[in-house]
C-alpha cells in the first residue's frame, strides 16, 4: 500500500521539497523522510531501511547521479536495488535518458511536471528496474583475423556479432537490427557501399562506420557522403576502433540532444519578438480587454479596475477596489516599489503629467507577475487630482530577458560566468580599489597540458572534467569572489578584500585539489594539474586590463618554472621582462595573421650541373605597420617558448599548399615545420584535408625539418615521418651537420634529400676543414642515393668548388636575394625539378 512505502524525499530547495511532498501526500504516500543536501542523504540511508529514493540533480556536496551509484553499489542499508527517481530542476530530455541509464535511474522527470511523480512512483514500485543491455555490435568482414580482432577489442563494450560477407550482414541487420554496424568497403557479393545503401533505406539514422585501407579511401569518402556515421583505416589500433565505435553508438544521443537544445534557444528567441510586437501593439491598444485599465484617488487607493485585472491577478474587484497597488506587491523589490511611490506623489501633486515604468506584483497563488505600468495625472472640475493608468502583462518577456542575460553572462558548459561578466567585474574591482576601497586579487589558472586529456579520451570526458573541476573551485570560494571560465582550459578567479597572503593560500587549494582529482574514463585515470598566476588588484595600475596581463606573466613563469605550482607578479622576476616581449610578439603574430600581413618571400635555388634554376624557397616575412618587415629571428624564439608555434606550422602548411593548387606549374614544394609539429596530433588531418580540398597530389609536397629540431623528439619525429611517407609525401633534412649524432641521423630518418647547413659553406675556398666535412656529407648522401643542396652559396668561388665535388643544388646571396611572389613568375618553370616552396621559420636570410 501507498502509506507503507517509506521515501525518501532530497532536494536543496525548501519550496520545492514542499511542493513535492504535497503532491505525494495527496496521492496517499505518507512515510517520508527529507533531505536538503547529498550528506543528510548518504546519513539517512546509512540508518534507515528506504524503499524509494525521490532527488533532485544538484544536491551538493553530491549529485543525484552520484547518489544514485552509491546505492546500486549496495554500501546503504537499503536494497540495491531500490527505485530511484530524478526530478529535475535543469532539464534536456535526451541527456537525462543517456545519463539515467548509465547511473540506473528508474525514472527522470522535469520539475514542473511534478504532478507525474505519483504514477511514477507507483510504476516503479511494481516493476523492477531493467538490467542496462550491452549496445549491440555487427561486423560486416571477410577477413577472420581482422574480424576476430575486432571482436576482441570491442567484446567488453558491445555484444559482437560477425558476417562473413556483404549478403549475410546485410540479412543479420534485417533480422536483429544491431545498435552499430561495423562494415568493410571490399566485400564479396554485396559490397560494402550496397549494403549501406540498403541499410540506411530502412533505417536512415543507422550508426554505420566504414572499414577502409588507404587504397580504397577515395570509397570510403563516397560512402561518408552516402550516409556513414564514422571511418577508420585497416589496419586499425584498439584505442583508435574503440573511439570511433564509441563515439558512433553515442551519435543519436548526440544528434537528439542537439536538436532540443536547438528548440530551446528557438523557443526564447520566439519569446522575445513575440514580446517586441506585443509591446508595439500595446501603444496602439491601451483600452484593450487584455490590458488592465485603472483609476487611483487622491490616495492613491484603487478607485476603477476592469475585468483584466482579475484575469491577470485572480483577485476580484470587491477584493481590490478601495485598496493601494502596492497592497499587491510581490516582497524583495523595495527599489522599484520606492520608485512608484515618488512617481504617484509627483502625479498626484501636478509636478508630473505622466509617467511608466515596471512593477512586481504577485496574484492571489502568491506566484510573481511582472507588470509594466503606465499613468496619467487627471483633475476634475473642483481641481481634485486622479491617476489613470494601464497594466501590461511583461513576465514573459521579462523570464527572457533574464535567461538571455544568463546566457550572455556564464559559460554554456560549466555553468560559471563567462570572459564578458568577468572583464565587466574586474573593471569594478578596479575601480573600487583607485578610490582606497580595499585591495583585491586575480588568480589566473590554466590546466597544464590539458590538450592531452582531450587527445586521450576525447572531448566529450574533457568537458566532464572541465566541469568537475570548475565544481570543486567553485566550493572553496566565497559568495562575494567570483569564479569564471575565461574559455578552453582557462579559469580566472576575483577575490574580493583578499591579500596576496590569502590569495596564494586560496591558490595553493586549487593547486592540490585539481591536482588530487582523479577521473576515470573507461578504466584508465585522467591526471590533471594546473599552474596558476596571482596579481594584486590594489589601484596603482594604468588601465584595468593590465592586473590581468600581470596575471598572465604570472602564469607564465609558474609554467617555465616546471608547471603545477603558484606564483605572485613580480616586476623583478628574471623572466618577467623576457614574458612581456614573448607575449607582445605572440599577440602581434596571431594579429598578423588575421590581418594577412604574414608573407612569403621567394629566393631561387640553382642546379648546379645545369646552371639554370631548378626550384625556390619560400621564406617567412612579418609585415607589421610598426616594424616595416620582421625577419623569423626576432619572433620566431618567442613563439617557441611561448609554446605558440603551431601558428606558424599551419599558416605555412595552409599557404603552401594552397600555392601548389593556384600554380600547376610547381611541380614539388618543400614546407618546413619546427620541432613542436611532429608533437601536434592536428597536423596530419590538416595535411590531408588540404591536400583534398585543392586537388594536390600529396608527391609534390617535401617536408623538411631540421636534424637539431627533428632530435628532440626522435620517437613522436619518427611517427609522422612515416605518416607522411605513407600517404606520399617526401621527406628532407635541413642544416645537415649541425647536430650530435649527424650520420646516425640519417638511418634513423630516412630522407629524399640533405641541406648542408651554410655555417660549412661560407668561405669554403679558403677553409680546408669546412671543405672536408662538406665532402665528407656529400660522399654519404651520395652513398645512399640522396641529393644534397648547398646554403649561404655567397660567391663565385665557393660555387666553382661545389661543382666541383659534385654537390646538386646551391642556393645563396651569389643566386639570388628572397623576394615576394611577384617577383618570380612561376608559371614559366619548364624543368623537371620544380619550384620548392618551404616555411623556413628560421632562416635568416
Amino acid at each position: 500500500m501507498e502509506s507503507e512505502v517509506h521515501i525518501l524525499l532530497v532536494n536543496n530547495d525548501s519550496d520545492a521539497r514542499q511542493t513535492l511532498r504535497n503532491t505525494l501526500v495527496q496521492a496517499g504516500y505518507e512515510r517520508i523522510t527529507e533531505a536538503d543536501n547529498g550528506r543528510a542523504a548518504v546519513s539517512v540511508l546509512r540508518n534507515e531501511p528506504i524503499d524509494l529514493l525521490v532527488t533532485d540533480v544538484d544536491i551538493a556536496p553530491l549529485d543525484g547521479w552520484r547518489l544514485g551509484r552509491m546505492v546500486r553499489s549496495g554500501i546503504f542499508r537499503c536494497r540495491s536495488s531500490i527505485p530511484l527517481i530524478i526530478v529535475a530542476t535543469t532539464w534536456c530530455e535526451r541527456i537525462a535518458e543517456t545519463t539515467a541509464r548509465e547511473f540506473g535511474i528508474n525514472a527522470v522527470i522535469p520539475f514542473e511536471k511534478h504532478d507525474q511523480l505519483p504514477v511514477a512512483v507507483a510504476e516503479c514500485m511494481a516493476a523492477p528496474l531493467k538490467v542496462a543491455q550491452k549496445p549491440r555490435l555487427l561486423v560486416v568482414e571477410d577477413c577472420e583475423d581482422t574480424a576476430q580482432l575486432a571482436e576482441r577489442i570491442l567484446r567488453p563494450r558491445f555484444e559482437v556479432e560477425i558476417a562473413a560477407d556483404g549478403q549475410a550482414g546485410l540479412d543479420a541487420w534485417m533480422c536483429r537490427r544491431h545498435d552499430l554496424v561495423l562494415l568493410d568497403v571490399m566485400l564479396p557479393q554485396l559490397s560494402g557501399k550496397q549494403v549501406l545503401q540498403r541499410i540506411l533505406r530502412e533505417n536512415p539514422s543507422q550508426p554505420v562506420v566504414i572499414m577502409t585501407a588507404h587504397s580504397t579511401m577515395d570509397l570510403a569518402e563516397e560512402m561518408m557522403l552516402d550516409g556513414a556515421a564514422d571511418f577508420i583505416a585497416k589496419p586499425f589500433m584498439a584505442d583508435p576502433l574503440r573511439r570511433v565505435t564509441e563515439i558512433a553508438a553515442r551519435r543519436e544521443d548526440y544528434m537528439v540532444s542537439n536538436s532540443q537544445f536547438a528548440a530551446r534557444v528557438k523557443s526564447l528567441r520566439e519569446s522575445r519578438e513575440a514580446y517586441r510586437e506585443v509591446s508595439l501593439a500595446h501603444q496602439h491598444l491601451l483600452d484593450s480587454l487584455s490590458t488592465v485599465v485603472l483609476e487611483l484617488d487622491s490616495d492613491g487607493r484603487l478607485r476603477f479596475l476592469n475585468r483584466a485585472w482579475e484575469k491577470l491577478t485572480g483577485y476580484s474587484g470587491d477584493q481590490s477596489l478601495g485598496r493601494k497597488l502596492s497592497d499587491f506587491r510581490d516582497e524583495g523589490h523595495d527599489a522599484d516599489w520606492q520608485i512608484y511611490q515618488n512617481r504617484l506623489r509627483a502625479l498626484l501633486s501636478g509636478a508630473l503629467k505622466d509617467c511608466a515604468l515596471e512593477l512586481p506584483l504577485k496574484n492571489c497563488q502568491g506566484e510573481p507577475i511582472w507588470v509594466e505600468c503606465r499613468l496619467d495625472s487627471m483633475s476634475n472640475a473642483s481641481g481634485s487630482r486622479s491617476v489613470s493608468g494601464c497594466l501590461d502583462n511583461v513576465t514573459k518577456r521579462k523570464k527572457a530577458m533574464a535567461e538571455l542575460e544568463h546566457l550572455a553572462m556564464h559559460d554554456t558548459l560549466t555553468g560559471l560566468f563567462n570572459r564578458h561578466y568577468f572583464t565587466h567585474t574586474l573593471k569594478q574591482m578596479a575601480a573600487l580599489s583607485a578610490r582606497g576601497r580595499g585591495n583585491h586579487a586575480l588568480l589566473y589558472i590554466d590546466l597544464d597540458h590539458f590538450k592531452v586529456v582531450n587527445d586521450s579520451f576525447g572531448h566529450y570526458h574533457g568537458d566532464v572534467v572541465l566541469k568537475q573541476i570548475a565544481e570543486l573551485m567553485l566550493k572553496r570560494l566565497r559568495r562575494s569572489d567570483v569564479l569564471c571560465r575565461l574559455g578552453g582550459d582557462e579559469y580566472a578567479a576575483l577575490l574580493a578584500n583578499t591579500d596576496l597572503v590569502q590569495a596564494l593560500e586560496i591558490a595553493g587549494e586549487f593547486r592540490e585539489t585539481i591536482q588530487g582529482l582523479q577521473c576515470r574514463v573507461e578504466g584508465q585515470v585522467a591526471e590533471v594539474s594546473c599552474s596558476i598566476g596571482i596579481s594584486e588588484i590594489n589601484g596603482q595600475a594604468a588601465r584595468t586590463e593590465d592586473y590581468l596581463k600581470q596575471a598572465d606573466i604570472a602564469l607564465y613563469v609558474a609554467k617555465g618554472r616546471g608547471r603545477n605550482r603558484v606564483h605572485v607578479y613580480d616586476p623583478e622576476d628574471r623572466e618577467s621582462e623576457e614574458l612581456r616581449r614573448n607575449l607582445d610578439w605572440v599577440r602581434r603574430v596571431r594579429k598578423a595573421i588575421s590581418s594577412d600581413c604574414l608573407k612569403f618571400h621567394f629566393q631561387p635555388v640553382l642546379h648546379i650541373a645545369s646552371g639554370e634554376i631548378s626550384h625556390y624557397e619560400a621564406l617567412v616575412r612579418l609585415d607589421l605597420p610598426d616594424h616595416g618587415e620582421v625577419l623569423p629571428k626576432t619572433f620566431i624564439p618567442a613563439l617557441e617558448k611561448s609554446g605558440e608555434m603551431h601558428m606558424i606550422d599551419h599558416w605555412v602548411i595552409r599557404n603552401a599548399i594552397s600555392l601548389l593548387g593556384q600554380y600547376p606549374g610547381l611541380k614539388r614544394l618543400a614546407i618546413n615545420l619546427s620541432a613542436h609539429a611532429f608533437g601536434d596530433e592536428g597536423i596530419m588531418p590538416l595535411v590531408e584535408d588540404l591536400l583534398r580540398k585543392e586537388n594536390v597530389d600529396p608527391g609534390r609536397i617535401i617536408f623538411e625539418l631540421t636534424e637539431s629540431a627533428s632530435l628532440t623528439n626522435v620517437s613522436a619525429t619518427q611517427k609522422m615521418i612515416a605518416r607522411l611517407q605513407e600517404i606520399g609525401c617526401r621527406f628532407a633534412v635541413d642544416d645537415f651537420g649541425t647536430g650530435f649524432s649527424t650520420f646516425s641521423y640519417l638511418k634513423q630518418f630516412p630522407a629524399n634529400s640533405i641541406k648542408v647547413d651554410g655555417s660549412f659553406i661560407r668561405d669554403l675556398g679558403n677553409d680546408p676543414v669546412n671543405l672536408a666535412l662538406v665532402r665528407s656529407i656529400h660522399e654519404v648522401a651520395r652513398t645512399l642515393g640522396k641529393e644534397t643542396v648547398a646554403e649561404f652559396v655567397e660567391n663565385e668561388t665557393d660555387l666553382h668548388v661545389l661543382r666541383e665535388m659534385g654537390i646538386d643544388f646551391a642556393q645563396g646571396y651569389h643566386i639570388g636575394r628572397p623576394g615576394p611572389i611577384d617577383s618570380w613568375d612561376f608559371s614559366l618553370t619548364e624543368d623537371s625539378r620544380q619550384p620548392v616552396v618551404s616555411g623556413r621559420c628560421s632562416d635568416l636570410c
